[in-house]
């Protein structure tokens, strides 16, 4: 069984502190993208190419997984627009899918292409996954 997990933590997010440090101690073998310093330099198409790459090029598989946190999710789900149903299992914990904003603290969030996940979901054009689980906590936008 292959135990390594490509890891797409929140932004400003690094792969071996909290959740990731969390599957190192595991046992599990952790590497991704860190959404901080120079990946997020990069554009969001060149950030999308990047994990696009590293998912063909190592994580194409089925045994392969795949976690992602918030704005990781909403990476790994734009990459996922682009290419075919990813062959692993993959975990999303608290995804972000859009803009959205919060009437109780008084703070908006819009990421790039923020209407482009929710359009392609009605237009049934969404990739689907095999294996794949979603997490949502009550205190999520």
């Amino acid at each position: 069984m292959n135990d390594t997990v490509y890891y797409l933590p929140g932004r400003g997010g690094e792969i071996t502190t909290g959740l990731g440090q969390g599957l190192l101690d595991r046992g599990f073998s952790v590497t991704g993208r860190e959404t901080r310093g120079a990946f997020l330099k990069l554009t969001f198409q060149q950030q999308l190419d990047a994990i696009c790459s590293d998912l063909q090029g190592e994580f194409w598989h089925e045994d392969a997984m795949l976690v992602a946190v918030s704005y990781g999710c909403y990476l790994f789900l734009h990459a996922q627009l682009g290419m075919p149903a990813f062959p692993g299992r993959v975990l999303l914990l608290s995804p972000i899918l859009g803009g959205a904003f919060s009437d109780a603290v008084g703070i908006g969030f819009f990421p790039p292409r923020s209407d482009q996940l929710g359009q392609a979901a009605l237009r049934c054009e969404f990739p689907a996954f095999n294996k794949a689980e979603i997490h949502v906590g009550s205190e999520d936008w």
